[in-house]
């Protein structure tokens, strides 16, 4: 894999991605707010009352057990402002679309996408549509803009300290696995659905938390990148205990039958929070009180060590789980 050149592994949320975005974009704009690393800025003309952030969706196939590319790009934008600290209020899209897709198919896309807005409490604004020649895309491709009131500010990198607890939400792979199946590239059947949804109201019970540190929802690259990148940021180490990572059991045969480790398979309706000793408990009430965290678990802490990321295993061994590199699954958020 060249290095040179944009491959797929520049856009898994990895190593190569995490270089490409340091090296060419941050340097260009030099704007210190985007090299913070998080899924949404606050909007300085409105003295941090409202935070921005935009995301470009591309999944295939477009529909999928569990989820479609409208429900996945209306939720993603949702989430990356709720792990932020804001919640939603007004949206853009962007529809390029590909000569050749079926009409009642992106009537489909359109309704998902509206009703997922309307669930949240948001209003689209404003929108643009393109369409390129047949065989120059993959039959959608969706860019959304959002824009949320700040109710939780302060979250950041920066406030993770040595002995914070990690919590997420549900179980984590059943996006990348659900989407890898609906391919049939395997000729297999099963019965996984995407985790595709708000994580609005896992966030609200979160923000109410004195000792909440810091939100992410775990898309490209999984709950392994998201623990990769507080590590680089915070130049702390991770550990995560595999045996209270929650997995569906389902995700988890077909991980082991085709070679796939989950824990860097994309969720789109998880969050990752860190949290300070005394909330851990408190936040996995409240979530397990909620029907989308029912099986929410603390799986891990800051272990104010080297900035690495150690599995501990269920035979009582250990393994680093590396920054992602290559590209296994592409297009699937």
């Amino acid at each position: 894999m060249s290095e040179d050149r944009i491959s797929l592994a520049h856009g898994n949320g990895g190593r190569l991605m995490r270089q490409l975005i340091e090296t060419h974009f941050f340097a260009a704009f030099d704007e210190p707010a985007l090299a913070q690393g998080l899924d949404a800025t606050p909007v300085p003309a409105t003295g941090g009352n409202l935070m921005m952030t935009v995301d470009g969706f591309t999944v295939q196939p477009l529909e999928f057990p569990g989820g479609d590319l409208g429900t996945l790009a209306a939720n993603g934008t949702i989430n990356d402002l709720a792990v932020c600290g804001a919640r939603p209020r007004w949206l853009t899209l962007s529809a390029i679309l590909e000569e050749g897709l079926p009409v009642e198919q992106l009537a489909r896309l359109v309704r998902s996408f509206a009703e997922a807005v309307r669930g949240s409490g948001a209003t689209v604004l404003a929108g643009d549509t393109k369409v390129v020649p047949h065989g120059q895309g993959g039959g959608a491709y969706l860019t959304v803009t959002g824009l949320g009131e700040t109710v939780r500010g302060g979250l950041s990198f920066a406030g993770i300290r040595p002995g914070d607890k990690v919590l997420v939400s549900g179980p984590v792979g059943d996006h990348g696995t659900a989407v890898m199946l609906a391919r049939e590239d395997f000729d297999l059947r099963g019965d996984v659905r995407s985790d595709c949804a708000s994580v609005l109201g896992l966030c609200e019970a979160a923000w109410a938390l004195d000792g909440l540190r810091f939100l992410r929802d775990p898309t490209r690259g999984g709950l392994a990148t998201v623990a990769n990148e507080i590590a680089q940021a915070t130049g702390q180490g991770i550990r995560l205990s595999e045996p209270c990572i929650p997995l569906h059991p389902a995700t988890t045969s077909v991980c082991e039958m085709l070679g796939f480790d989950p824990y860097y398979l994309a969720c789109e309706g998880r969050v990752v929070a860190v949290v300070g000793p005394e909330d851990a408990g408190p936040l996995l009430e409240a979530w397990r009180a909620l029907p989308e965290g029912a099986q929410a678990a603390e799986i891990g802490q800051v272990a104010g060590d080297a900035p690495r990321v150690v599995l501990e295993t269920e035979i009582g061994g250990e393994r680093l789980l590396d920054e992602l590199e290559d590209d296994p699954l592409p297009r699937i958020c």
